[in-house]
């Protein structure tokens, strides 16, 4: 039997004009890092930003703003290429993944790489701007980065490391205002860590099936049965680590009409993950850019009716 044709990169540059074949090299870098899909990229941000108007108790400066919001697209895109290469040998036999543009070839191991480590680099070159302390915690955001690819390989739990990486704005965002990580930051990225559990499961949800049967570790299979109860527990402890940190720094009438507006929308998701249908865990993952956007809001809100 002869063996399947893998697609040399080069192949599709070939009979094309320079201006050509640089759009469709931008076209697959695109596709590589998710940019048709934003919401990966703002369940990151929404952390780093509510704990930067924290660290700072209130609006923390438009060179901070820019930094967080500029350096969380990067290292999300980043991300995205490591994980897609550390992936790429599961990702072919998971239907959602499988055209994924390493896995099928059309980006080398090396140029994803690549582009992974200029993506980086720049977002490095963003923290640069802040202060020694921030700087110092970026290598330990980075190293957990590029942990978790390789933890679902051995972890039970890797959507647990996935929440670690996912809540490290927070204490980068203090460490660039304060130059110290206080506890009030583990605090937060406890909460966060819960809600990164809750939106992670519903994801691993999707593909429980072809996990399954390629031996890939997720919480939706460790905690089978349990997925649902588990997720909407997560949900609550999140509102609750939010709430605690917020009541004595904000008007409390903006907390509670936070936590409402927040905890109606996690029980909306559970109307769509009861039934653990693939195309409900999908779209209850795809909102929660929603939820973090609503404690976003909350969180400035308060500082602005504080005074």
């Amino acid at each position: 039997m002869s063996r399947p044709h893998t697609p040399d990169p080069s192949d599709s540059l070939r009979g094309r004009s320079p201006a050509g074949a640089l759009r469709e090299r931008l076209a697959l870098w695109l596709d590589l890092i998710r940019f048709n899909r934003p919401a990966g990229w703002l369940l990151l941000l929404w952390p780093g930003l509510w704990a930067l108007w924290i660290a700072a108790e209130g609006f923390p400066g438009w060179h901070l703003l820019a930094v967080f919001v500029g350096g969380t697209f990067l290292m999300r895109s980043a991300g995205c290429c490591v994980n897609d290469v550390a992936d790429r040998d599961f990702d072919r036999h998971v239907k959602r993944t499988a055209q994924r543009p390493v896995t099928t070839g059309r980006i080398s191991v090396r140029e994803a790489l690549g582009v992974g480590a200029a993506l980086a680099l720049a977002a490095f070159a963003l923290v640069l701007t802040t202060n020694r302390v921030a700087v110092a915690w970026s290598f330990a955001a980075l190293a957990v980065t590029l942990v978790y690819p390789l933890a679902k390989r051995v972890v039970s739990m890797p959507q647990a490391v996935l929440g670690i990486a996912f809540s490290f704005g927070i204490p980068m965002a203090f460490a660039a205002v304060q130059a110290q990580v206080p506890l009030v930051a583990w605090v937060l990225l406890l909460g966060n860590l819960f809600w990164v559990l809750a939106y992670d499961t519903e994801y691993a949800m999707v593909d429980r099936d072809d996990d399954l049967r390629i031996g890939i570790k997720t919480s939706a299979i460790t905690l089978g049965r349990a997925d649902v109860a588990v997720v909407m527990a997560c949900y609550a402890a999140a509102l609750a680590v939010w709430a605690l940190v917020l009541a004595g720094r904000i008007p409390l009438v903006v907390v509670a009409l936070t936590v409402g507006a927040a905890g109606a929308q996690a029980a909306w998701h559970y109307t769509l993950i009861r039934d653990r249908s693939r195309d409900g865990c999908f779209r209850a993952f795809r909102l929660n850019h929603w939820f973090g956007a609503t404690l976003f809001a909350g969180t400035v809100a308060g500082y602005l009716l504080r005074g």
